[in-house]
């Protein structure tokens, strides 16, 4: 994996530094062009230059011990990257709902944004090919891919090490979860946030997992889910809220 990330961090510079040449020779025809330019294309190329090396740095320190040392360092990994995007909150919800209202104040050149945090001034060493948003853009893209990488690393070590005992688990549910996903995930959190398993000292992939296979459910990347139920303007808790009005019910109705 080393190799691979060497490989590609050295293409994906080659690849940067000729866009960045075509840039500035030829410039933009109209503020969509350059809006669509550090809105999606360079992001998707300076996306895998972030990735291969953040993956280069996580693999070369990453331990050659026993799996459960290996799985505790890629959560570790995962946690820390969960954190860019609960620091660039309002960005991110930006980006993911596809807003376009702030795309000239954020992707045009020399334009900066008040709101965002100083590491996003960084453009201004390079006014001629960066905007005050497209390097947050590419970050997210990136960190997307190493979370899904993470947790497919984190899958396989897992898988091989308790191969018996997960398969025994999935084949003796037949159960199946037919709410949404994102109420599993909100019941998963206020679980784990409740400290009533294990005094508190489970992991969250350990609950995420163990709800997956009671229920024959793929959860997905419940971190992202879990920064989307945070950032609710209305009631956080909404599934816990329905599941306390439809007990007092049963519970009402038990008294008649």
């Amino acid at each position: 994996m080393l190799y691979i990330a060497e490989n590609g961090i050295t293409h994906t510079e080659k690849c940067i530094k000729s866009l960045r040449r075509e840039v500035i020779q030829n410039g933009f025809h109209s503020i969509p062009e350059e809006i669509h330019f550090f809105k999606h294309t360079k992001p998707q190329i300076f996306s895998k230059l972030i990735y291969y090396v953040k993956l280069f740095n996580i693999e070369s320190k990453r331990p050659r011990s026993s799996s459960k040392f290996q799985v505790k360092y890629l959560n570790n990994q995962i946690n820390k990257l969960q954190v860019y995007f609960n620091d660039n909150l309002e960005f991110y919800h930006y980006y993911r709902r596809g807003s376009t209202s702030l795309d000239e104040q954020y992707f045009v050149r020399g334009k900066s944004d008040l709101r965002s945090s100083t590491e996003s001034f960084h453009f201004f060493t390079d006014e001629q090919f960066s905007t005050c948003q497209d390097s947050t853009v590419a970050t997210i893209m990136a960190y997307d891919m190493l979370i899904v990488y993470l947790q497919q690393e984190i899958e396989t070590l897992e898988t091989n090490t308790d191969n018996t005992k997960l398969n025994a688990m999935k084949q003796s549910s037949k159960l199946f979860w037919t709410g949404s996903k994102t109420e599993l995930i909100e019941l998963i959190y206020a679980l784990h946030s409740s400290g009533t398993i294990n005094s508190g000292t489970s992991d969250i992939k350990e609950l995420a997992s163990l709800f997956e296979q009671i229920f024959n459910i793929e959860l997905g990347n419940y971190y992202h889910t879990f920064i989307e139920i945070r950032a609710r303007k209305c009631s956080k808790t909404k599934f816990l809220d329905k599941l306390i009005e439809a007990l007092n019910r049963r519970f009402e109705e038990s008294d008649e």
